[in-house]
């Protein structure tokens, strides 16, 4: 098991992160409408889930149960979790790459960029599973996307790491790189029928729309492929120069 917790990268995160906290905030309580509904639960996963068959246009839900347009769903069923253990894996890997990541597009393209990769995971499970009558949900694949749009941005920056029972400090490139492997692995598998109830795929999809979106997404500012190691400007400094798009928001060595 390889679960990132922390990064150190050079640029630190400059006030509270309110889309961060906002993305997190609307998934717990999501997660909280869901367990109140108690058996009715399963109905409204159904109705706001991300169905292959329905999307596709194959199947159609039972008009008391479609309660939003088929295409809706690539969107909503982001905020849906199957449990506390799925919604809090979800929600770490969230606050601890999106913090530093918003700072390098700015709070509305943030959102823009997530739903995105979030709706491109949903659309790659449906390709590589289009008759599937399983409705798909969780916040993963719009997350794979935050990570891989950080590989690109901070592919050296220094990540705290849970791997086994060890904590330990990689380079980025280092951890996405393995998470990347094992989600290939674990897809590969699971094309084999034996996916244990995870989109795979999608955590592929989003984490390569990450990777193509962060280069018109990310303010003209910032630099691709950042080196790891510079140390911070001050805070006043960083945000005139995000603000200004003049030259790149770090010092060099």
């Amino acid at each position: 098991m390889l679960i990132p917790l922390k990064d150190e990268n050079p640029l630190r995160f400059i006030g509270v992160a309110y889309v961060t906290i906002a993305l997190i905030a609307a998934c717990v309580l999501t997660y909280l409408w869901q367990v109140s509904l108690g058996p009715a639960q399963n109905q409204m996963i159904l109705a706001l889930g991300a169905v292959p068959a329905v999307i596709t246009g194959d199947r159609a839900l039972p008009a008391s149960v479609a309660v939003v347009p088929a295409q809706l769903t690539l969107v909503t069923s982001m905020f849906l979790h199957g449990g506390w253990l799925h919604l809090g894996g979800n929600m770490l890997f969230c606050g601890s790459s999106a913090t530093t990541s918003r700072m390098r597009w700015g709070h509305i393209r943030f959102i823009v960029f997530y739903l995105l990769c979030g709706i491109a995971a949903a659309l790659a499970h449906v390709a590589v599973d289009p008759g599937s009558q399983i409705p798909t949900i969780g916040a993963s694949g719009a997350i794979s996307g935050v990570l891989g749009g950080y590989l690109v941005l901070h592919p050296r920056a220094q990540v705290l790491t849970l791997f086994l029972r060890f904590f330990i400090t990689l380079p980025a490139f280092v951890v996405l790189g393995l998470w990347f492997a094992l989600q290939a692995v674990s897809a590969t598998v699971a094309t084999g029928g034996e996916g244990g109830g995870v989109a795979w795929w999608a955590h592929i999809g989003g984490f390569i729309a990450g990777v193509a979106l962060v280069i018109p997404f990310r303010r003209r500012a910032v630099p691709l492929l950042e080196r790891d190691g510079a140390p911070p400007l001050p805070a006043r400094e960083v945000i005139h120069r995000l603000k200004s798009g003049s030259v790149p928001v770090t010092r060099r060595r």
